[in-house]
């Protein structure tokens, strides 16, 4: 009888029983999802030395802006909120604080030209980039974007779940514009760098005589003889080495045009065009041989300060390893690089005009204290240059090839943490800075390029 008495009882509140069900079942999935969205925001890996940090938080949408602007809004509330590294950042005023708030920086493509001071400038934007915590545009394998290939947007490793938009672009990759713009914003600023194309050339030789099939057969040629070196021979008759159709021998001639993404076979009928292309897309080609006062024109667009601007140059040979050039040595180089030539010289046309657009007492101005600010940091960072790569720890040892010798740097002892952060971002070699980027960026270690 109680049963049957309780069973009615259930039978008649069946209703108000069901409500109840459904509300705790709601409440229930509200508080899971609030803690879920909670955890998200704090749970990816990121960090030097693969250590766990707070993540950026997912931006809502403004109605009131545009996508682009709330990004770079939402970035500087991001470095305001998580400090970087398990150590106390210091003021903001203080030039070793690696994430200090900044104003808005637009995206940027950089296009890393070989042998021309360009580690030195990415090295710079690596911090730039770190301390903005901007979302890296990075290959989907290694440190290149299957260069010597031009660049294709499906390249790009995947955006993460809590960027909006890829911020800034600078591994290697031969230039592509119109599938750069697949991948980066509209608004974006392309800046490169351009060297002297005399010494550029011979330092491609020096650094690639092992790699490049033209300079590997003309060091055999001079290993057999005995007479020459391989560099001598080689320009003596440049086509009996140099192979077009070997892609191997990309950057056996006119290496900084082939990075531009110029057609060598094409170059007489197509220059103009190009060049023309080449004007409208960079807002600023940065001059090595003037590599101060590039950096100055450099922080007017990307509204840098003078500490932001501090350098060392990285990737540097051991003089011994330098390649003396003659006169006639240097038209021989000038001959089989007349591409190479031309963009130069259009280029630096353009650059001193800036610089008379700029102000050239302002401009000297300005070079004067950034060089003083760079010579203080250098003080307080580093303790030896010029080290050579068996003295040197992992972490700053340069890459090095089977021909030349890459030299480092040594930071000085009894830095604070933060200072110790700053000092050892500013001689980081590009390969061990680029993985460091990518596994905080994604939580995981580069992938490698695949073997089939």
């Amino acid at each position: 009888m109680t049963i049957h008495r309780l069973a009615n009882h259930l039978w008649r509140y069946r209703v108000t029983g069901l409500m109840m069900t459904l509300g705790v079942t709601c409440l229930l999935i509200f508080v899971g999802t609030y803690l879920l969205q909670q955890s998200s925001r704090h749970g990816r890996h990121k960090g030097w030395n693969k250590k766990l940090v707070k993540d950026k938080a997912q931006p809502a949408v403004n109605p009131g802006s545009s996508r682009h602007d709330h990004h770079y809004q939402e970035r500087k509330r991001r470095s305001d909120a998580h400090p970087s590294d398990d150590h106390q950042a210091p003021k903001d005023g203080s030039p070793y604080n690696i994430m200090k708030p900044r104003t808005q920086t637009p995206p940027v493509v950089f296009l890393k030209t070989h042998k021309t001071g360009s580690s030195t400038v990415q090295n710079l934007l690596f911090r730039m980039g770190e301390r903005d915590r901007a979302t890296f545009a990075f290959p989907h394998h290694s440190y290149m974007f299957s260069y010597p290939e031009k660049f294709r947007a499906k390249y790009v490793d995947e955006l993460p779940d809590d960027s909006s938009q890829y911020d800034l672009l600078c591994s290697n990759m031969r230039l592509d514009v119109e599938q750069l713009k697949q991948v980066m914003p509209g608004n974006t600023i392309y800046i490169t760098i351009l060297r002297e194309p005399l010494r550029t050339f011979e330092s491609v030789f020096s650094y690639y005589t092992s790699t490049v099939p033209a300079f590997i057969l003309a060091r055999r040629v001079a290993e057999t003889t005995g007479h020459k070196s391989a560099f001598s021979l080689f320009l003596e008759s440049p086509d009996a080495f140099w192979d077009p159709k070997e892609p191997g021998n990309c950057l056996g001639r006119n290496p900084m045009s082939f990075d531009f993404g110029i057609d060598s076979q094409q170059w007489n009928f197509t220059w103009r065009t190009d060049l023309a292309l080449l004007e409208e897309t960079f807002q600023l080609v940065m001059i090595a041989e003037h590599f101060d006062e590039s950096l100055i024109l450099l922080s007017s667009l990307l509204n840098l300060d003078m500490e932001e601007l501090a350098y060392v140059r990285l990737n540097t040979r051991s003089l011994q390893d330098v390649i003396p050039l003659d006169d006639e040595t240097k038209d021989q180089i000038s001959a089989w690089n007349t591409l190479d030539v031309q963009l130069y010289d259009f280029f630096l046309q353009i650059f001193l005009e800036k610089v008379e657009k700029y102000g050239l007492e302002r401009l000297n101005s300005e070079v004067t204290l950034l060089r003083a600010t760079t010579n203080r940091i250098k003080r307080k960072c580093v303790a030896r240059t010029g080290v050579y790569p068996e003295e040197l720890e992992d972490l700053v040892r340069p890459w090095q090839t089977d021909t030349v010798t890459i030299l480092g740097y040594q930071i000085q002892k009894n830095l604070t943490k933060p200072e110790q952060a700053f000092c050892t971002r500013l001689v980081l070699p590009e390969l061990q800075y680029h993985a460091h980027l990518y596994f905080q960026q994604y939580g995981r270690d580069m992938r490698a390029v695949p073997t089939e």
